[in-house]
């Protein structure tokens, strides 16, 4: 083999060898399945509910629904999704308010859709839905809890949480047990990469919880700003885009015209590439004989066609539906600037 030939050899290996170094780093998705490389040409629906039970922490247990009943009832909206050809359905129902990771398990083997699950504690409610153990330990102690579910799975199973879910009640100052529970998920980020989730409604809220991050090094390009469709001020959009986080547009079932307005908004701000936007449909209730369940599918047929009539191109479209929530949901630990 002459030089050259042995040259051109080696540049090959190295460029292989490059390319698969830099496909191994590439960020992670976790769904109830397994994990999967990131990947921004899949269509995402970003906070949505199957299953709600709004019973309490002290009183919620696994066999108060039937899995039949409820893969029964759920399968047609999922059916709705495969024909939509959305890859991705985030579940953003918190443990102690219904989360059955098997459940979800055995819906997304039905379905061929990809489930995302969570772990952390929800406080949304006057902590109605916080187990009394999560009273006694410090931020630390949660998030070894939290932490555990993500190396070793769930409540015995082999599924792993894809993100963090939290919920505060909107106040600044925050209630000590919220401060405890944004603490603990900037922990739990800071040794997983997982993203964090937090119900937070108007900006009142966001605000301690994006300094509590700081507070223990963690950047807010690792938060998504739950229900931020409350907010009246659009300003806080701003200034909350500016921080790095993503801002959630999660009640696309309703208000639709209250929606079209704050992402055209966006769209004139520059600030798209930050925003989220999901239905918070579904909600099979375990307490109600007759179910009402909300479809995920108001995006596609109104929310879309809407936008486009408004000048959105399939560019803005797709930035929307795939590229930020592969971005939003991959598992990559984002540490604040020092």
């Amino acid at each position: 083999m002459n030089t050259i030939v042995k040259i051109n050899c080696l540049i090959l290996l190295l460029i292989m060898g490059s390319g698969c170094a830099l496909s191994e780093k590439r960020p992670l998705i976790q769904d109830v399945q397994g994990t999967q490389k990131f990947n921004s040409d899949n269509i995402w629906l970003t906070h949505e509910h199957i299953l709600v039970d709004f019973v309490g922490a002290d009183s919620i247990e696994p066999d108060r629904w039937n899995h039949d009943s409820i893969i029964k009832e759920i399968t047609p909206y999922f059916e709705e999704l495969k024909a939509l050809n959305v890859k991705y359905f985030v579940d953003a129902t918190p443990d102690y308010l219904g989360r059955d990771v098997l459940l979800l398990e055995k819906i997304a083997i039905k379905t061929g859709i990809r489930i995302i699950t969570n772990t952390g504690l929800y406080g949304a409610g006057n902590n109605k839905y916080i187990p009394q153990y999560a009273d006694e330990m410090t931020a630390e102690e949660l998030s070894e809890i939290w932490i555990n579910e993500y190396k070793h799975g769930i409540e015995k199973t082999t599924v792993k949480p894809g993100f963090i879910k939290i919920g505060i009640d909107h106040s600044d100052p925050l209630h000590p047990m919220h401060q405890k529970l944004v603490k603990a998920a900037a922990l739990t980020h800071l040794k997983t990469g997982l993203t964090i989730a937090s119900h937070t409604g108007k900006a009142i809220g966001l605000w301690p919880q994006l300094e509590i991050l700081k507070e223990n090094g963690v950047s807010p390009e690792s938060f998504i700003w739950v229900h931020a469709q409350a907010e009246e001020n659009n300003e806080s959009y701003l200034k909350a885009a500016g921080t790095g986080c993503w801002i959630s547009l999660d009640g696309v079932g309703g208000e639709l015209e209250k929606h079209i307005e704050k992402i055209l908004f966006a769209k004139r701000n520059g600030i798209l590439d930050r925003i989220l936007i999901s239905h918070d449909a579904g909600w099979y209730d375990p307490q109600k004989d007759v179910q009402t369940i909300k479809p995920f599918t108001n995006i596609f047929r109104q929310l879309i066609p809407e936008l486009k009539s408004h000048g959105f191109t399939d560019d803005e479209i797709q930035l929307l539906l795939r590229v930020n929530p592969s971005k939003a949901f991959s598992i990559e630990i984002r540490k604040a600037l020092s």
